[in-house]
Protein backbone atom coordinates (compact mmCIF):
# COMPACT_ATOMS: atom_id res chain seq x y z
CA UNK A 1 0.00 0.00 0.00
CA UNK A 2 1.46 3.40 -0.92
CA UNK A 3 1.50 6.49 1.25
CA UNK A 4 -1.29 8.29 -0.65
CA UNK A 5 -3.70 5.45 0.14
CA UNK A 6 -3.08 5.99 3.87
CA UNK A 7 -3.86 9.71 3.82
CA UNK A 8 -6.45 10.57 6.46
CA UNK A 9 -6.83 14.27 5.65
CA UNK A 10 -5.72 16.85 3.14
CA UNK A 11 -6.61 20.50 2.67
CA UNK A 12 -5.34 23.70 1.10
CA UNK A 13 -5.64 27.03 2.91
CA UNK A 14 -4.92 30.49 1.53
CA UNK A 15 -3.01 33.23 3.33
CA UNK A 16 -3.34 36.88 2.34
CA UNK A 17 -0.09 38.81 2.39
CA UNK A 18 -0.12 42.00 4.45
CA UNK A 19 -3.30 41.09 6.36
CA UNK A 20 -2.02 41.11 9.94
CA UNK A 21 -5.61 41.10 11.29
CA UNK A 22 -6.08 37.58 9.90
CA UNK A 23 -2.58 36.37 10.80
CA UNK A 24 -2.76 33.09 12.67
CA UNK A 25 -6.17 31.97 11.42
CA UNK A 26 -4.74 29.24 9.19
CA UNK A 27 -2.55 27.92 12.02
CA UNK A 28 -5.61 27.88 14.29
CA UNK A 29 -7.61 26.01 11.64
CA UNK A 30 -4.85 23.42 11.21
CA UNK A 31 -4.65 22.98 14.98
CA UNK A 32 -8.43 22.34 15.06
CA UNK A 33 -8.24 19.85 12.19
CA UNK A 34 -5.46 17.88 13.88
CA UNK A 35 -7.41 17.83 17.17
CA UNK A 36 -10.52 16.59 15.32
CA UNK A 37 -8.38 13.83 13.81
CA UNK A 38 -7.27 12.91 17.35
CA UNK A 39 -3.59 13.42 16.58
CA UNK A 40 -1.35 13.39 19.67
CA UNK A 41 -1.09 16.70 21.53
CA UNK A 42 2.64 16.98 20.75
CA UNK A 43 1.98 16.67 17.01
CA UNK A 44 -0.82 19.24 17.22
CA UNK A 45 1.37 21.72 19.15
CA UNK A 46 4.44 21.35 16.93
CA UNK A 47 2.37 21.55 13.74
CA UNK A 48 0.56 24.67 14.96
CA UNK A 49 3.86 26.38 15.84
CA UNK A 50 5.41 25.59 12.46
CA UNK A 51 2.30 26.66 10.59
CA UNK A 52 1.98 29.90 12.57
CA UNK A 53 5.60 30.87 11.90
CA UNK A 54 5.21 30.13 8.18
CA UNK A 55 1.91 32.02 8.06
CA UNK A 56 3.44 35.10 9.72
CA UNK A 57 6.25 35.02 7.15
CA UNK A 58 3.69 35.02 4.32
CA UNK A 59 1.73 37.88 5.88
CA UNK A 60 4.93 39.86 6.47
CA UNK A 61 6.80 39.30 3.22
CA UNK A 62 4.58 37.92 0.45
CA UNK A 63 1.63 38.96 -1.69
CA UNK A 64 -0.13 35.69 -0.92
CA UNK A 65 0.52 32.10 -0.09
CA UNK A 66 -0.94 28.64 0.13
CA UNK A 67 -0.51 26.22 3.03
CA UNK A 68 -1.20 22.58 2.18
CA UNK A 69 -1.82 20.13 5.01
CA UNK A 70 -1.56 16.38 4.53
CA UNK A 71 -2.07 14.02 7.44
CA UNK A 72 -1.19 10.34 7.67
CA UNK A 73 -1.54 8.15 10.75
CA UNK A 74 2.21 8.51 11.46
CA UNK A 75 3.02 12.06 10.32
CA UNK A 76 1.90 15.52 9.29
CA UNK A 77 3.19 17.33 6.21
CA UNK A 78 2.85 21.11 5.88
CA UNK A 79 3.83 22.58 2.52
CA UNK A 80 3.99 26.35 2.22
CA UNK A 81 4.22 28.09 -1.13
CA UNK A 82 4.23 31.87 -1.32
CA UNK A 83 4.39 34.55 -3.97
CA UNK A 84 6.75 36.99 -2.36
CA UNK A 85 10.10 38.70 -2.41
CA UNK A 86 12.00 35.46 -1.92
CA UNK A 87 15.06 34.96 0.26
CA UNK A 88 18.40 35.97 -1.29
CA UNK A 89 20.54 34.22 1.35
CA UNK A 90 18.79 31.17 2.87
CA UNK A 91 21.74 30.29 5.11
CA UNK A 92 21.67 33.76 6.66
CA UNK A 93 17.85 33.74 6.96
CA UNK A 94 18.03 30.45 8.89
CA UNK A 95 20.14 32.04 11.65
CA UNK A 96 18.34 32.63 14.92
CA UNK A 97 17.59 36.35 15.29
CA UNK A 98 18.25 37.33 11.67
CA UNK A 99 15.40 39.42 10.24
CA UNK A 100 14.70 41.71 7.31
CA UNK A 101 11.45 42.96 8.87
CA UNK A 102 10.70 46.63 8.44
CA UNK A 103 9.87 48.97 11.34
CA UNK A 104 6.09 48.55 10.91
CA UNK A 105 6.31 44.76 11.18
CA UNK A 106 8.53 45.08 14.26
CA UNK A 107 6.14 47.58 15.90
CA UNK A 108 3.36 45.00 15.54
CA UNK A 109 5.47 42.51 17.50
CA UNK A 110 6.70 40.42 14.58
CA UNK A 111 10.03 40.20 12.77
CA UNK A 112 12.23 38.95 15.62
CA UNK A 113 14.04 36.56 13.28
CA UNK A 114 12.75 33.41 14.97
CA UNK A 115 10.35 32.09 12.31
CA UNK A 116 12.53 29.77 10.25
CA UNK A 117 14.60 28.88 13.33
CA UNK A 118 11.42 27.82 15.20
CA UNK A 119 10.19 25.82 12.21
CA UNK A 120 13.45 23.86 12.10
CA UNK A 121 13.34 23.39 15.88
CA UNK A 122 9.80 21.98 15.96
CA UNK A 123 9.88 19.88 12.78
CA UNK A 124 11.47 16.50 12.15
CA UNK A 125 12.27 17.23 8.51
CA UNK A 126 12.54 20.64 6.88
CA UNK A 127 13.37 21.77 3.36
CA UNK A 128 13.36 25.29 1.94
CA UNK A 129 13.82 26.70 -1.52
CA UNK A 130 13.46 30.29 -2.60
CA UNK A 131 13.84 32.45 -5.65
CA UNK A 132 14.23 36.22 -5.37
CA UNK A 133 11.18 38.12 -6.71
CA UNK A 134 9.28 34.81 -7.12
CA UNK A 135 8.67 33.32 -3.67
CA UNK A 136 9.56 30.68 -1.15
CA UNK A 137 8.59 27.03 -0.68
CA UNK A 138 8.78 25.17 2.64
CA UNK A 139 8.29 21.46 3.24
CA UNK A 140 7.78 20.68 6.93
CA UNK A 141 7.32 17.16 8.28
CA UNK A 142 6.33 16.29 11.83
CA UNK A 143 6.50 12.62 12.70
CA UNK A 144 4.54 10.77 15.33
CA UNK A 145 7.15 9.35 17.73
Amino acid sequence: MNESENTIHTCQLEVEGGNFNAAGTVATRIKSILKELKMPDDIVRRSAICCYEAEINIVSYAKKGIINLTVWPEKVLIEVDDEGQGIPDIKQAMQQGYSTANQLIREMGFGAGMGLYNITSYSDEFAISSEVDKGTFLKITINKH
